[in-house]
């Protein structure tokens, strides 16, 4: 998703966004994301480029900040929206230096905070989701015996 307004800030450089270490300059959406955002955020707008749009909008805004100081597959826009993205690295474009650029590519969308509690500590809702998931296979193997 590149910004048609301001796609260069001059010719030889491509615009790009700065997140951590990261330089986005593009923004893809899986279809899982675009599922879940169907399902979990916003039933109108769900096109990949309005959710791309609005991804590389809240970038440009500032936004967008690591979930965890320390991960960087997790972040939240606004404190309260949650989505986890990967970064591949760019095969078309680079900086002036020649430093390479990257892609975010949204994974899928947890959900808003405000609207689901569990998710203001995610490695607490995790393990409490892998916890009940392994004990559901434990009861399911101690039936097939």
């Amino acid at each position: 998703m590149k910004d048609k307004m301001t796609s260069r800030w001059n010719t030889y450089e491509s615009f790009h966004i700065e997140l951590g270490d990261k330089k986005v300059v593009d923004v893809i959406i899986t279809n899982h994301a675009r599922e879940r955002w169907q399902d979990r955020i916003e039933g109108e707008k769900t096109g990949y480029d309005d959710i791309a749009k609005y991804i590389w909008d809240c970038l440009k805004q500032g936004r967008v900040a690591p979930y965890y100081r320390n991960e960087e597959d997790v972040y939240v826009i606004d404190d309260d929206l949650v989505f986890v993205a990967e970064f591949a690295t760019s095969l078309t474009e680079t900086d002036i230096i020649g430093n390479p650029l990257h892609q975010m590519v949204v994974v899928t969308f947890l959900g808003r905070m405000s609207e689901t509690i569990e998710l203001r500590d995610l490695k607490s809702y995790y393990s409490w989701l892998r916890h009940s998931r392994r004990m559901t296979l434990v009861k399911n193997s101690r039936k097939r015996k």
